[in-house]
Formats: C-alpha cells, structure tokens, sequence
C-alpha cells in the first residue's frame, strides 16, 4: 500500500508550464525583486565560502604554521559545510521571492522543466554571475595578500586526473544537487507532507555538502557556473582558464540529465506538461 492509498491522496495542482517569453512577467516589479534577491544571495554565497578557502589555505600553510600545518584550519570537511550551510541559510531566506536559484545550473535545469520563463532565466544567470564576481571582489578586496597567494579559491583539475574525470565529476555533482532541488519542491509531495516546503532548504544544502566532500579532490567542487566565473574573474590568472569550459559544460549538462530524470521519468510527465512549484 503506497502513501497515498494509506493516509488519502490531498489534492494539488501543478502549475502550468512557464512561457517562454512572458511580456506581462517583464513589466511586474516582482521579476526584477527576484532578480536583485539573486544577486544578493550569490554574492554572500561567494564571499562567505571564498573566505573560508582563503583562510584554510593560510591556516595549513606550512611557511605560516610549520609544526601543526596539516591539522589547522577548517579543512575539507570545514570547506564542504561552509559551501552546503550557505546554501541551506539562503535559499531558506530567498525561496519566497526567487526561488532560492543562486545557481546557473539549477536555473536552467527549471528552465528545461518549463518552471521558468526565458526571460527569467536569462536575468537569473546574468545576476548569479555579477553576484559572484562582486562577492570574490569583496574577498579580494579585504585580503588581497592571500586572496592572490592562495589562489583565490578558483577552481582547477588537480594534477593526476583527466579532463573526462573532471567533466563526469561536475556532471554527477551537479546531477545530485538539481535532482535534490525537483525532489525537495516536488508539488506532488507539497501537498501531501506539509512540511516539506520548510524544510527544502535543508536536503538541498545538505546535497551541496556531500558533493563537495567527493569532488573537492577532483575539481576543487564547481557544480555552480556562477562560482567558478566569479572566483576566475577576480583572480584572473592564465592557469585558471584552462579547463573553465569544464565548469560550465558539466554542471549544464548534469543539471539537464536530472531535469530528464525527475520530470519524464520519475513524474512521468512528458505528455502532461507539468509545472513545479519551485518558482517566484
């Protein structure tokens, strides 16, 4: 007996899929309040968790710390929390107004749902980028010393892997987290535990935090477009560039494979053209 033949199935609507082009959607102050909350949000994302690379980094080196190096600072385990607890406090206090996106990827990954509008989406990625070039900014303003010397938490494909590994790995991470994020705002399940809208934020973030403890070795953990522009534009160094189509191509990709995945076949709802509930 399934959950809903036990307890009685609630009723709910899915909304209807997001047109392409709303050009009633342009003229409400309400797309551009989502869109600032955007920027705001990726940009304290950026700062708060770049600063606490920058301050690892510093903390364990060993010309700083010569005799406990290896066990000072946070950490991985330190750097994966700040990166999932970020996202966990800000899409909690932004989901109300944009949706809580602070991710190129999962905002495309809604677009392929029909869960945004074009025009949204396109002013979503332009502000979660800006966001987090103005917030490694900020990073590199209050510690340019270690910002430059630690490498400015850019990301980059550590030595001994292949460009293939690098990809899957920002694939399959990318794929956990967008795949999180339908599950957790499923309107289906919305309507059935009436808890789950609160508590969304908490598995999204937590998704965050497990792919950054896998990936970190790998990548160093982009699984976010506007994260690994925003750290390589303020740092700006030849080397950082190299393998940056690697944080773009992955993480699109990954969010679309979980876009396949949730809508068509978990919900099965390619002939119904169903919407979400993950949306302002």
């Amino acid at each position: 007996m399934t959950k809903d033949e036990e307890y009685g199935t609630k009723d709910y609507t899915d909304p209807p899929p997001a047109p392409l082009v709303d050009f009633e959607e342009i003229t409400k102050w309400s797309l551009y309040r989502a869109v600032i909350a955007e920027f705001v949000a990726t940009m304290l994302f950026l700062y708060v968790t770049v600063a606490t690379v920058i301050g690892y980094k510093h903390q364990s080196d060993p010309n700083v710390n010569p005799t406990d190096a290896a066990c000072s600072g946070v950490g991985i385990l330190g750097i994966a929390w700040a990166f999932g607890g970020m996202i966990f406090i800000l899409v909690y206090c932004t989901a109300g107004i944009s949706g809580g996106h602070i991710n190129p990827a999962v905002t495309f990954g809604l677009f392929l749902a029909r869960k945004v509008s074009l025009v949204r989406a396109i002013l979503y990625i332009l502000a979660q980028c800006l966001g987090a070039i103005c917030g490694c900014g900020l990073v590199k303003g209050f510690q340019r010393a270690y910002y430059v010397r630690y490498g400015g938490g850019a990301n980059s494909l550590s030595s001994g892997y292949s460009k293939g590994t690098g990809v899957a790995a920002e694939i399959i991470g990318t794929f956990v987290l967008v795949y999180t994020v339908f599950s957790a705002t499923d309107p289906k399940r919305n309507a059935r535990d009436s808890h789950v809208p609160v508590l969304a934020p908490l598995p999204i973030g937590f998704a965050v935090f497990m792919v950054h403890l896998a990936t970190i070795p790998i990548t160093g953990t982009g699984i976010n477009p506007a994260r690994s522009l925003g750290a390589a534009v303020v740092y700006n160094h030849e080397t950082t560039w190299h393998d940056h189509w690697i944080f773009w191509v992955g993480p699109f990709a990954g969010a679309a494979f979980a876009c396949i995945y949730h809508q068509y076949v978990l919900r099965m709802s390619a002939g119904k053209g169903h919407g979400s509930s993950y949306r302002a």
